[in-house]
This record gives structure tokens, sequence and C-alpha cells, in this order.
């Protein structure tokens, strides 16, 4: 059984960056492409990249050019580089893992960020 556990989530003012990890164990890490995603209570859970085995990335139109996933297999981790943080980025970030991309079956607890004005 894969688990996931993020973390890096804290309180950040509106233009600073934060670094979120997902740390990985039980599984083969290298094999599994990665996600982020994050919710707003009330909202639909909302997908924000993927990184696959070799490493390319992809991201919503969104949040392109400010935020940067990137993985390092030795450590089973993947990260969540954001920067130009706004208000609207606050939510709960949740890392995934899965076989392919869009078919996530592993998820974290999820990593608070608020991000204040």
């Amino acid at each position: 059984q894969v688990q996931l556990v993020e973390s890096g989530g804290q309180l950040v003012q509106t233009g600073g960056s934060l670094r979120l990890s997902c740390a990985a164990s039980g599984g083969t890490f290298s094999r599994f492409v990665m996600a982020w995603f994050r919710q707003v209570p009330g909202k639909e859970r909302e997908w924000l990249g993927s990184i696959d085995y070799s490493a390319r990335t992809y991201y919503r139109d969104s949040v392109e050019g400010r935020f940067t996933i990137s993985r390092d297999n030795a450590k089973n981790t993947v990260y969540l580089q954001m920067n130009s943080l706004t208000p609207e980025d606050t939510a709960i970030y949740y890392c995934a893992a899965g076989i392919s991309r869009g078919n996530y079956d592993f998820w974290g607890q999820g990593t608070q960020v608020t991000v204040s004005s």
C-alpha cells in the first residue's frame, strides 16, 4: 500500500512563495505518475499539474508559469514550488500517485496553504 504524506503548507503573505513536499512510501516511486491537486471547502477538487516517469510536467493553465512540479526519485518525494501566491491560492493541497495520468489510486491527507492579503 502506497502512503503519501504532504508537508510544507503554512500561512504566507500575498506575493510570497512556498514549496510543498510529498513523501511516498510503500511502492516503487519512480514508476508512478505524481500529481498535485487543491480543494477549497465547498468546491470541487482542482488538478494543478502532474509529473510523469521521465519528469515531463503538465500544468493547469491558470497556474502554469507560477507553479513548478519536480520529483526526486532517490528521496521518493515530489515537490510543488508555488510563486506569486494570492489569496485565491488558499486551499488544502493534496498529492496523488497513479500508474497513468488522470488515474490516481493513492492520495495524501493534504496540507493547508493560506495566503493572506
